[in-house]
């Protein structure tokens, strides 16, 4: 099988699953705990710590380990709120995960207003838009929440400038980082959101376990109670194993991100689409206008359910989505692919072939063959499924 569905998963690395399972056998102690055996979990704990906060230029107090990406968004949003707790709205975009989008709606839900930035129809947020709501509305905003990197699209939005416009009017930010983080360089001193979120296994890392940073000053409000964990914003025993799997994945990313390492998987994204191009003139890719991270390639095909030619391409060797893994199964479109729009009338299936540093051209060039095969099959399946057209007596 050739695995093109990084967004969703990335398989962790051989060092990462090494150091789980020492974790498991060795360094089982609970942090907690003042005798030898916990206080050296402790030191671990630590240690992986501060290989997260050098990951994205931040000082290990920043960081609050949680379950995963979805927890920390949700811990950042909640955090923004309750430190402006007479502010009452909450600035984000229809391009969100869920982790972002769900929270927001719930929130509404209790009281808070939620404003949805406007897009390009290549899916690149509005700072225009942006610019006017802190304007008019700063002193009421808690929050803007806004993604770094796309998960169905893979576009780059502007957060350096949604940051400095932001903090013009005193406004927190939040940037969900999961798609970006480990795959780009991030520095938080360079580009200073208030709060940042990403998840381990999305980089070669163990699932069940994520991080918060947040600004020194800004005091994180705990989702989860019962326990003096993570200094108190995050109760419950450490997820040991996990959380060493996550600093060693951190240190292996350090290591890769460089120039020459991210522009080679810039051309092999490049050579991918372009080949598709050439073989399916029909086809269209969603935001090839915008900067796309080099993660990610989203897929219009005319006439085709999108969940079916994820069927019959599984069946050809290849693993792809239809967008978020966490909203997959809903058998309905996209929320960000309706956001975009299709390039004319009729039925188009959007599929998502997501990348990692792991990723060979030789698997790209493969995957160009499963799809052309797919598209094939799935003609002949629908001409066989069409009545004949019987001429009528005269």
């Amino acid at each position: 099988m050739i695995y093109l569905d990084n967004n969703a998963t990335t398989k962790p690395l051989t060092e990462v699953n090494e150091v789980v399972l020492s974790a498991m056998n060795e360094n089982w102690g609970n942090p907690s705990s003042i005798h030898r055996i916990g206080q050296e979990a402790r030191r671990q704990v630590d240690l992986a710590r501060e290989s997260v906060a050098k990951l994205i230029g931040a000082m290990p107090a920043e960081i609050t380990f949680t379950s995963g990406g979805t927890e920390a968004a949700n811990l950042a949003i909640q955090t923004a709120c309750d430190t402006h707790r007479d502010r009452k709205v909450i600035v984000t975009s229809h391009l969100e995960h869920a982790a972002v989008g769900e929270k927001a709606d719930a929130l509404a839900e209790c009281g808070m207003e939620v404003i949805r930035l406007r897009n390009c129809s290549n899916g690149v947020m509005c700072m225009e838009h942006l610019k006017e709501v802190l304007e008019e509305r700063a002193s009421e905003i808690a929050l803007v929440s806004l993604m770094w990197c796309n998960n169905e699209t893979g576009v780059i939005e502007p957060i350096e400038k949604a940051t400095e416009l932001c903090h013009k009017h005193d406004v927190l930010i939040h940037s969900d980082g999961t798609q970006w983080v480990a795959k780009m360089p991030v520095n938080v001193q360079d580009v200073p959101v208030d709060l940042l979120t990403f998840a381990a296994h999305k980089f070669h890392g163990p699932k069940g376990v994520g991080a918060l940073y947040a600004r020194r000053g800004i005091t994180v409000s705990p989702l989860v109670t019962g326990g003096p964990q993570e200094r108190g914003r995050r109760g419950g025993t450490e997820n040991v194993p996990s959380i060493l799997g996550f600093g060693i994945a951190c240190e292996s990313a350090i290591e890769w991100l460089s120039e020459e390492n991210i522009k080679a998987m810039e051309a092999n994204k490049a050579l991918f689409e372009d080949t598709l191009k050439e073989a399916m003139p029909e086809i269209s890719v969603n935001s090839s206008g915008a900067d796309r991270a080099w993660t990610t390639s989203s897929i219009l095909f005319p006439g085709v359910k999108g969940e079916l030619m994820l069927l019959v391409l599984s069946e050809n060797g290849v693993c792809a989505s239809s967008g978020s893994a966490c909203s997959s199964g809903a058998l309905k479109e996209s929320k960000v692919i309706e956001a975009l729009g299709t390039p004319d009338e009729g039925e188009w299936g959007a599929v998502r072939f997501s990348f990692a540093r792991t990723t060979t051209k030789d698997d790209l060039l493969q995957a160009v063959e499963a799809v052309k095969t797919s598209v094939n099959t799935i003609e002949s399946i629908v001409n066989a499924a069409s009545p004949a057209i019987v001429p009528q007596q005269g």
